[in-house]
């Protein structure tokens, strides 16, 4: 007898979110304080990095840090509450994109929406020198892919659910239909209202001093939207139905 699994993770995300807790883990309780500085120095984002003509502004890694920080920025996190609410928001956001995408297209989106977030920082607030760390712009990205199929009819979150696979494999929502959408709408005002109050310094995710990017998480967000159907895989055709032989 066929049964489920308990917890329905595809493997992409539960590799993310082991690498993501490793790399804590050893920046939190392996490295020294040196060696912690160094190490989000070469790794985290960085809007400083860029600014050219700045007597001392040598930071580590050369032109392949200014490159791949873009976004091995992600990968890092501030604190336990800060890598756990990234999880918190991956696991259902990440999967349902994964279930769609495959592993193969969701690591390049995850990756791209990144570095869009990054992007976004850098051009709102260039010459920054605090660190940017985190998934929250990929995952922001995430959660915009999801909303171009996740509500429609037998979507994941559409009350008329189909099978399991079926769910995750719907007509997305063209650009178009977006602002036509009640649920959809919904869900914008709420992700940009959220944002709004991270930008307004009313909401913070943790108690450290430094800001919420919530340039970042816009940048993700728009990017994931607006890159959806490059990485939407065609729908699959049904087969004609074949005569098979019985079986014993």
């Amino acid at each position: 007898m066929h049964r489920e699994p308990i917890f329905n993770i595809p493997a992409v995300i539960v590799g993310l979110i082991a690498v993501m807790a490793a790399i804590y883990f050893i920046d939190a309780y392996l490295l020294s304080e040196k060696q912690h500085a160094e190490f989000m120095a070469l790794f985290a984002f960085v809007p400083d990095r860029y600014e050219t003509g700045v007597i001392g502004n040598q930071w580590p890694g050369g032109v392949g840090a200014e490159i791949w920080t873009f976004v091995t920025y992600a990968f890092l996190h501030a604190n336990a509450p800060h890598l756990i609410a990234n999880v918190v928001w991956l696991l259902p956001f990440g999967s349902a994109v994964a279930r769609r995408f495959g592993a193969v297209r969701f690591l390049l989106f995850f990756a791209l929406t990144a570095a869009a977030g990054a992007l976004a920082q850098f051009a709102m607030v260039a010459g920054q020198k605090f660190a940017l760390v985190g998934a929250s712009a990929a995952i922001s990205g995430t959660m915009a892919a999801a909303m171009r199929f996740a509500f429609q009819r037998g979507g994941p979150l559409s009350f008329w659910r189909g099978g399991e696979d079926e769910s995750y494999r719907v007509t997305a929502l063209p650009l178009s239909g977006i602002l036509s959408d009640r649920r959809v709408l919904l869900f914008l005002f709420v992700w940009f209202g959220l944002n709004f109050l991270f930008g307004a310094g009313a909401v913070s995710l943790n108690e450290s001093d430094q800001p919420v990017a919530w340039q970042a998480h816009v940048g993700g967000f728009l990017a994931g939207l607006l890159l959806f159907g490059l990485f939407d895989p065609p729908p699959q055709k049904s087969l004609p139905p074949t005569t098979a032989a019985p079986q014993q």
